[in-house]
């Protein structure tokens, strides 16, 4: 599945939680910039409360600038 193009949920619908390098075993797309988050790196995982089937694992740096950053489409 691909990720979304943007994120559409409100900060206050959405509980996220740190992944420690050590508990990072997989390799992950980044939504925010659509680039690879490699096994054993910190970074954040977004779980909408009313959608938890869209979650998706964060840059943290992609999740903090992400209300600043337009759509893919529209860059």
């Amino acid at each position: 599945m691909n990720p979304p193009a943007h994120w559409p949920f409100a900060d206050g619908d959405v509980d996220t939680r740190f992944v420690q390098p050590y508990e990072a075993t997989k390799t992950y797309l980044c939504p925010g910039c659509e680039q690879e988050i490699p096994p054993r790196s910190h970074h954040i995982v977004a779980v909408p409360r009313h959608a938890p089937e869209l979650r998706r694992h964060w840059h943290r740096s992609c999740w903090d600038r992400r209300h600043h950053r337009k759509p893919r489409g529209l860059r």
